[in-house]
């Protein structure tokens, strides 16, 4: 694409409302949210998955309470916002905090009040960092004559960047247990404050004393809050999708939501893309922890079980170092979203949770399948690509091959360390991660109305439908063709227009490998 035809520059990278508004850079307009949080409450506590777009907004509150009116012309909030009361804003920053051995967070943290506390002429009285917090905003409301407003980015960077040393996890959480407790403490003179991370930790680990905080995380009325809608792409970025397929980016990166009607793109995706002009996983390759496929492993955790999972409020919201809950570790993170919220008798929700898209569900499973088998090696990766093409075209035959080739390479150690090798599981999540992992359409667990086929796969020429079995010698060869044909599961597909192909695929304990692949063809 010509760069000549841009209407402004692509803010990648940049999380400063200022800069973007006087420096011509395309600006999505949340200022709505903006004026609804401060018209409706004083205290909140907001979680997204990095990238998202939390900074920027933060950075936009603290000009926006600074009363800078001339910087939101044109927006939302410039007319309903009161331009008369100017209010002295803290932004606590710690998104870029390095506190990987003992007392980094305290010189870190003791440095960022150094700077607020010059920042606003205010002298340094009090040693410890909670009571010095707590003093500049008294100070401030003091002197303004206005109460203050808090505003904290990344404030649980310090705990997550340590997870794998619990110790010093668990000090610096109780640090800022202590620090976060003065929301509370200066409630009288605060008007307004929003903490923003990646995960929420309960509230009996760091917020045991914030029991003012409202938790929007999951509030529709604010699902939207950070990241784009499609609506936003068709309008604000009208100009940067020529050349581009529209359904292609919504399959690539739609798809996130926190409860509300609409979907949203992660802006870091997005951004990346349009100065690129070309799809790729920008956003998964930016940063996903190695820990978060090892943890998955370790767990036991079936890649055929991360679709669908179902999770009520309570362990969504729930993070801590000594334990966090597999659908709270995916779901805060980024890798699943809520598919659809569902209600009891009673009223209360729960929600169903699945891959946002086509990047995420790639790139994870790809992540995954590296550690259930120790790496993707030169020529491992050769075998998950030739596996994924003989499916395409429907040649078992060669897709048996790969497959047997890709297992023999897997050493027999790896699967004794294995938690999840027990009968099928094992072989069976290998198999759906690879696929996945390398573009199919693959669906774990599809129903029907006797019983569930372990996978579908769905392709634009054919359907292919997979049950796996584990056998010991001879006596089971043969059951799992068997089973598919018994049990009707390619009746549902009947209607689709396209050979729907049957496949029996048998591992067996004793040669660590696959056996026996059969395979029958209906002509739907």
């Amino acid at each position: 694409m010509n760069q000549a035809v841009r209407r402004a520059r692509l803010p990648t990278g940049i999380q400063t409302f200022r800069t973007l508004r006087l420096h011509n850079y395309y600006y999505v307009d949340k200022t709505r949210f903006a004026v609804q949080l401060d018209q409706e409450g004083s205290h909140y506590f907001l979680s997204r998955p990095r990238r998202f777009g939390k900074s920027l907004f933060l950075s936009t509150l603290k000009e926006l309470f600074e009363g800078h009116r001339d910087l939101f012309r044109g927006l939302a909030a410039y007319d309903l916002w009161d331009w008369s009361a100017r209010r002295p804003v803290l932004l606590l920053d710690l998104s870029t905090v390095n506190v990987g051995f003992p007392g980094g967070l305290d010189a870190y943290i003791g440095d960022r009040l150094l700077r607020l506390e010059t920042e606003h002429g205010s002298e340094r009285r009090y040693a410890t960092p909670a009571a010095r917090l707590e003093d500049l905003i008294f100070t401030l409301h003091r002197r303004s004559g206005r109460r203050a407003v808090l505003l904290v980015d990344e404030y649980d960077k310090p705990i997550t960047d340590v997870l794998h040393k619990p110790d010093l996890a668990r000090e610096n959480r109780d640090y800022l247990r202590s620090l976060y407790s003065v929301v509370k403490s200066c409630d009288s003179s605060l008007r307004f404050s929003l903490i923003t991370g990646v995960t929420k930790f309960s509230k009996v680990s760091l917020f045991s004393s914030l029991n003012n905080l409202n938790d929007i995380t999951l509030d529709p009325r604010y699902s939207s809050l950070c990241g784009y809608t499609d609506r936003d792409l068709d309008t604000v970025f009208a100009s940067e999708l020529d050349g581009l397929d529209r359904d292609k980016i919504r399959q690539w990166y739609n798809g996130y939501t926190w409860g509300g009607d609409e979907r949203l793109y992660n802006p870091f995706d997005i951004l990346l893309l349009f100065d690129k002009r070309d799809f790729d996983d920008y956003w998964f390759e930016t940063g996903t922890p190695k820990f978060l496929p090892e943890t998955l492993v370790r767990r036991g955790v079936s890649t055929l079980k991360l679709e669908g999972l179902q999770a009520d409020e309570g362990l969504l919201s729930t993070f801590d170092i000594n334990h966090v809950a597999t659908e709270a570790l995916l779901f805060q993170s980024g890798y699943l979203t809520v598919a659809e919220v569902l209600r009891d008798g009673l009223g209360r929700r729960s929600y169903r949770l699945d891959y946002p898209n086509r990047e995420v569900r790639v790139s994870l499973n790809r992540a995954l399948l590296s550690s259930l088998v120790d790496g993707l090696s030169e020529g491992r990766l050769k075998h998950c690509n030739d596996v994924a093409a003989h499916i395409r075209t429907a040649d078992f035959k060669a897709m048996e091959q790969s497959l047997r080739a890709f297992f023999a390479t897997i050493p027999h150690a790896w699967y004794r360390n294995n938690e999840i090798q027990r009968y099928e599981g094992y072989y069976a999540s290998v198999f759906f991660a690879l696929l996945s992992g390398f573009g199919l359409d693959a669906r774990p667990e599809e129903a029907s109305s006797r019983g569930n086929l372990d996978l579908a796969v769905i392709l634009p020429e054919r359907i292919a439908l997979f049950e796996f079995k584990t056998v010991q010698g001879d006596q089971d060869s043969g059951k799992a063709l068997q089973q598919i044909k018994e049990k009707d599961y390619a009746g549902k597909h009947l209607g689709a227009g396209k050979p729907v192909h049957l496949v029996g695929v048998e591992f067996s304990v004793e040669a660590r490998n696959l056996v026996l692949v059969q395979w029958e063809t209906v002509v739907s």
